[in-house]
C-alpha cells in the first residue's frame, strides 16, 4: 500500500500545527507535529538543568531521553520517560529551549529515525522547519506557510493568553523574531523552503480562510502527481 506523505514546514507562530491537523483530518492521514518531539528534548534538557547552547552537553544527555509521540482519543500526546508532558512543552520557556537544542546535529539526528519510521508505517502529515528539505525529502506533497512576524505576534499573543499565560506583544515579536533569526542561520537543517514546495502566506487570513487554502492546495498537488484522495 501506498502512503502519502504531506509535508508543511514554515516559521514559528504561522500555524502550522493547528492547520496540518486539518489537513491530517480532512484525508484520514496521521498527524505528527515534529516541534512536540524538539520540545520534549527541550524540556528534558532544561530538567536535567543543562545549558541549552553547549552542543556537547546536550549531545552527552541524549542517551538518556526517553521521547516518545503517542495518540489518544485521536490526540497526539508528548511522552517524556513515560510522562506525558504536553502541556509542560507549550510554555514560552519550553519554546525557546526547544529552538536552541534544535540548532545542534546531534538533536536532529537523533530524532529523524523517528519521524521517517512513522512516514513509512503509514500516510502522514508532518510539520516542522526542515521536513521537505532534510526528514521527508521525497514527500508528494511540500508546503511552505508562513505570515508576517507581527500577524504571528498576534497570534501567539491570543494562544498564550487563552491558556493563561499572557505576554505582551513586544515580548512575543521580540521572541519571534529572535528565533525566525536563530532557525534561518543555524547550521544543522535551517529553515528554508524547498525548491519544490508551494509557497502559502497566510498574513491577515481568518483561521477558516487559512484552512481552505491550504486543504485545496495539498488537494491540487495530490491530484498533480496523480494521487487520488479518499477525503
Amino acid at each position: 500500500m501506498q502512503t502519502i506523505a504531506v509535508a508543511i514546514d514554515g516559521p514559528s507562530g504561522a500555524g502550522k500545527s493547528t492547520l496540518a491537523r486539518a489537513v491530517a483530518q480532512e484525508f484520514g492521514f496521521l498527524y505528527v507535529d515534529t516541534g512536540a518531539l524538539y520540545r520534549t528534548v527541550g524540556l528534558f534538557v532544561r530538567r536535567c538543568g543543562a545549558d541549552p547552547d553547549d552542543a556537547a552537553a546536550v549531545e552527552a544527555l541524549l542517551p538518556r531521553a526517553r521521547v516518545s509521540l503517542a495518540y489518544r482519543d485521536g490526540e497526539q500526546r508528548a511522552i517524556l520517560d513515560g510522562e506525558d508532558v504536553s502541556a509542560a512543552i507549550r510554555t514560552p520557556e519550553a519554546s525557546r529551549y526547544a529552538s536552541k537544542v534544535s540548532a545542534h546535529s546531534a538533536v536532529r539526528a537523533f530524532l529523524l529515525e523517528t519521524q521517517r519510521r512513522l512516514a513509512r508505517e503509514q500516510s502522514v502529515v508532518m510539520d516542522g522547519r526542515d521536513i521537505g528539505t532534510v526528514v521527508l525529502p521525497d514527500a508528494q506533497v511540500k508546503i511552505f506557510l508562513h505570515a508576517s512576524a507581527e500577524d504571528r505576534a498576534r497570534r501567539r499573543m491570543l494562544e498564550l493568553d487563552g491558556r493563561g499565560t499572557p505576554q505582551p506583544y513586544e515580548e512575543v515579536l521580540a521572541d519571534i523574531r529572535e528565533r525566525d533569526a536563530r532557525d534561518e542561520s543555524r547550521a544543522a537543517a535551517p529553515l528554508r523552503r524547498a525548491p519544490d514546495a508551494v509557497d502559502l502566506d497566510t498574513t491577515g487570513n481568518t483561521l477558516e480562510q487559512s484552512k481552505k487554502l491550504l486543504i485545496e492546495t495539498v488537494k491540487e498537488r495530490m491530484g498533480a502527481c496523480g494521487i487520488e484522495s479518499h477525503e
